[in-house]
């Protein structure tokens, strides 16, 4: 489908770099490397990630906008056009600032939170803008990344590059999900993505062309803006993905016009919800039936995170002049610039805090309603380019950037409860109860029966043997009664026969009454007998209930005990495991040092071979060695075998590891250690890889190397890699605190090789450049040891010297100004102003530059007029203020002559005009 003013894109017409012209990009210098209690929305502000923090003056406010410029490299077109041109904007990546020129004599400078160079990789892009981002969104904040800028700046370059020839050219969208994908698990979370286009105010769907014409919908309640008309395709790989964002890039409208043969027409917005899944906390109730209590256990309804990553890649815009649109391109080109237009008058009164903001002027702003003045995390990447012909455009798009990053947002964490996984749960967890508790109830069921029938066995058996006994009793003492009356009629019979009288009657019937009662008192003693019987066989019972209560605690404990054994010999074995991984990745180490030394000795040997041919003349363009890359970091010329030495170091760093490569620094073998601090040094040329060079203990080895080390060219080497450390602030405090200055000095008095003068007096210049150690530099002799290398009188090591002694000037001189420095200077106390002024007319153009700021400087102090003129240095800068040929450096001394009254008194005594 096309139209006469626009094509879409497919497969074999698609951006391939960020020029127009489908120039490649030369390879950059530097590759940068709990539950809450409450179910509520909570509203927190968060800092600004450390990759994307606050501008220099800034304290870094939370939950504001944060704002990245990014400078396209210029293009074929652009070299021939503005060949003799200077290009209108001059980055200064290390303090985070842009320069745009507004002619030759005039700039404006721009603070801003990243600053990325024409030489930023897309990874060191990624990093920056967007990974602070993903990382909110997966932990279950709104996020969005969008690209402004002008067309052909190179946005859909940044954000939507696919990188299939070259994977170091991956965009934001595919470096975004692969992290996504990476951190979420897809058996309990999910991915969806939707890829829109808002094209002459129509939202369209890129996945379903078909679908052409989507509303808007906004939830009356919160205000969360959604298209539920938009397809949903839920992500389960990076593969599927790229195949989703090459189908939309296909069907996405662009155009050919003046400024770009292949020109945006809409604005491109990805949609990334992420579902993850907060594992379910457990609480213990207690609770009281009567006396009795017990513990009830119960589930905490499963908490979700629902998250939305938008990747919005802004249609360009453009001046119809410049462009040279008309037709129905004149059409589209409007309608982008009306819905650019509403988003900055959004953004205004935003950062104005306006009473109203006009949300509802475009549907743009409508769907970025989140973005800006949300409840979203928001980095924003602006794209430049450095032709002057384009200063207004480059002047709108800066412009834009500031008011941006006046904007703060609220961010908002949000979480719900999964009733449908928690009614699952429970249905599952009812059912185990269930079947346990009809288990239970059959066990002991079975228990109580059993247990019944024996106690009635046992009952009915002492019964019997009581009856038995009872019985053969009764039948003894009836025996015995029987005979007692036998006897006794038989003795009545007989006393009556021998006595007549009545006595002996008497007698015989008070024996028989008393052998009655004795048979009735031995019956009453038998039934006490029986009834203590009773007792006991019921205490018997007891006894017995609390004997088996005890054995199956005792079968519990035993159980527990074989639980805990199985337990402790699986955690052996794991640990035997454990052991032998162990012992195999050790083996592998020592095979991957053995590569590494081997590796070293070969990109060494190779180095050395092309500084013998530098030396000879014998191929100019092959750059190697430490000295040679130093040049390559100051000149951005690379040639292809540089790439390839830099290629096969950055290859050797990934494969093998920063921590390994250090290591050898320590080796005994002198050559191996001197191939490791050449690839380290090599390293810390980057500006990514110096950070991780000093947290792996990289800067305190070579400080090592220059206290212990008697080996010139590990001296050289050394230097030159705590000089590239010493261009971060963090690290030149680490540097004066591990005592570096003093390991330098040292080097400096013991050097007589140029080259190796000319690092450790790179290093001391950076350091002297800091306002905080400038007190402890001059104390520990850095001072001194700048000013005793100039005995060795080569230019390179005379314009190091002269650079940090201007550096030193200009930190007094700031620091006078801020009235927390007074008193003389101290160069002038250790006796520099004798060498500046001798060589502040030097022939070397570097020299003489930094001796006549470094003398403007010192200008400055009222203090120090009384010395200077005895000096002789009132001369140089009358000199300097009339035929300097930088017009910076002459109007600096102009106005500070004009501004001393001692030094105007002398020039009038002197009857000298400035």
């Amino acid at each position: 489908m096309a139209t006469a003013a626009g094509i879409y894109r497919n497969g074999n017409y698609s951006r391939s770099s960020l020029s127009t012209n489908n120039n490649k990009v030369e390879k950059p210098l530097s590759v940068s490397s709990n539950p809450k209690n409450s179910l509520k929305s909570k509203s927190l502000r968060k800092s600004a990630p450390a990759s994307l923090g606050a501008a220099k003056d800034d304290t870094g406010v939370p939950g504001r906008v944060r704002v990245a410029v990014r400078l396209r490299p210029r293009n074929a077109e652009e070299m021939v056009a503005d060949a003799d041109f200077a290009d209108c904007v001059e980055l200064q990546p290390e303090v985070k600032r842009l320069k745009l020129r507004k002619n030759n004599w005039d700039s404006d400078t721009y603070e801003f939170d990243e600053v990325l160079t024409e030489f930023a990789s897309q990874k060191r892009v990624y990093e920056v803008v967007a990974k602070p981002v993903v990382e909110s969104v997966l932990d279950g904040y709104n996020g969005t990344v969008m690209a402004y800028g002008q067309t052909g700046t190179g946005k859909t370059y940044t954000l939507g590059r696919l990188g299939e020839e070259d994977t170091a050219a991956r965009g934001i969208m595919v470096r975004a999900m692969e992290d996504i994908l990476a951190d979420v698990s897809l058996e309990t979370d999910s991915v969806s993505v939707s890829y829109l286009q808002l094209y002459m105010e129509t939202i369209q769907d890129l996945l379903d062309p078909t679908n052409d014409n989507i509303s808007i919908v906004e939830d009356p309640r919160s205000g969360d803006v959604s298209v539920p008309g938009a397809s949903l395709v839920e992500i389960r790989n990076q593969q599927s993905f790229v195949e989703l964002l090459r189908l939309g890039e296909a069907h996405r409208f662009a155009a050919n016009t003046k400024l770009n043969t292949e020109s945006s027409r809409s604005h491109a917005i990805l949609m990334v919800q992420v579902k993850r899944s907060v594992k379910g906390r457990y609480s213990i109730l207690s609770s009281e039936n009567g006396n009795n209590s017990h513990m009830v256990k119960s589930l905490k309804p499963p908490i979700v995170r629902k998250a939305k990553l938008v990747v919005v890649d802004l249609a360009g815009s453009e001046r119809i002049d410049k462009s040279g649109s008309e037709g129905h391109t004149l059409e589209e080109a409007k309608s982008i610039n009306l819905s650019l237009s509403a988003l900055g008058k959004c953004i205004n009164a935003i950062a104005e805090n306006s009473a109203h903001v006009p949300v509802r002027d475009s549907k743009l702003t409508r769907l970025l309603r989140d973005s800006f003045g949300g409840t979203a995390r928001t980095s924003l990447v602006i794209t430049i380019g450095p032709s002057p012909r384009h200063r207004g455009e480059t002047t709108s798009t800066i412009t834009f950037g500031q008011r941006a990053m006046k904007v703060e947002n609220m961010l908002k964490l949000k979480e719900e409860f999964d009733y449908k996984s928690l009614s699952r749960r429970l249905d599952l967890q009812l059912d185990k109860l269930i079947a346990e508790h009809e288990r239970q109830q059959k066990a002991f069921e079975d228990r109580i029966e059993r247990v019944t029938t024996e106690a009635q066995n046992r009952i009915s058996e002492s019964e019997r043997n009581y009856a038995g006994a009872l019985e053969k009793e009764r039948l003894k003492y009836q025996k015995e009664y029987m005979e007692s009356i036998k006897n006794l009629e038989e003795k009545w019979m007989m006393n009556q026969q021998k006595h007549d009288g009545g006595e002996n009657v008497a007698g015989l019937k008070e024996e028989s009454s008393s052998a009655i009662s004795n048979g009735e008192d031995s019956r009453v003693a038998n039934r006490e007998e029986l009834a203590e019987m009773k007792k006991m066989l019921q205490k018997e019972t007891l006894l017995r209930k609390v004997a088996e209560e005890e054995v199956n605690s005792l079968k519990n404990q035993l159980a527990e005990l074989k639980k805990s054994e199985a337990s402790a010999k699986s955690d052996i074995s794991k640990l035997q495991k454990m052991l032998e991984d162990e012992a195999c990745q050790k083996a592998k180490l020592e095979g991957e040092i053995a590569m590494l030394q081997s590796e070293l000795l070969q990109i060494s040997f190779e180095a050395d071979e092309t500084a013998r041919r530098i030396d000879k003349g014998g191929s100019g363009k092959v750059p190697g060695g430490v000295d040679s890359l130093m040049s390559q970091v100051r000149q951005p010329q690379i040639n292809d075998s540089g790439n390839g030495e830099k290629a096969s170091i950055a290859k050797l760093f990934e494969q093998v590891g920063l921590q390994k490569i250090l290591s050898l620094l320590e080796a005994e073998d002198a050559d191996v250690r001197i191939h490791a601090v050449k690839v380290v040094a090599n390293l810390a040329a980057e500006e990514t890889n110096q950070e991780k060079i000093v947290e792996a203990g990289g800067l305190k080895s070579l400080l090592m190397l220059l206290r212990s080390s008697e080996d010139e060219t590990i001296h050289r080497v050394a230097a030159g890699a705590i000089a590239n450390l010493a261009m971060n602030e963090t690290n030149q405090e680490l540097i004066m605190a591990q005592g570096g200055i003093c390991l330098l000095s040292m080097t400096a008095g013991n050097a007589e090789d140029p080259q190796t003068l000319r690092m450790v007096a790179g290093a001391i210049a950076n350091l002297c450049g800091n306002d905080k150690l400038q007190m402890k530099l001059r104390g520990e002799g850095g001072i001194k040891a700048l000013l005793g290398m100039v005995r060795c009188r080569h230019p390179d090591v005379l314009a190091q010297v002269a650079r940090g002694i201007a550096n030193f000037a200009k930190c007094e001189s700031r620091a006078s100004t801020q009235g927390t420095k007074t008193g003389r200077s101290l160069l002038i106390e250790d006796g520099v102003l004798p060498w500046i002024v001798q060589n502040a007319n030097n022939e070397a153009s570097p020299i003489r530059r930094h001796i006549e700021l470094a003398l403007c400087h010192l200008a400055q102090l009222e203090v120090n007029a009384k010395d200077m003129i005895s000096g002789g240095a009132l001369w140089e800068l009358v000199r300097i203020s009339r035929d300097c040929s930088r017009e910076d450096i002459r109007t600096l001394a102009h106005r500070t002559l004009n501004s001393s009254p001692t030094f105007k008194a002398e020039m009038r005594r002197l009857r000298i005009d400035c």
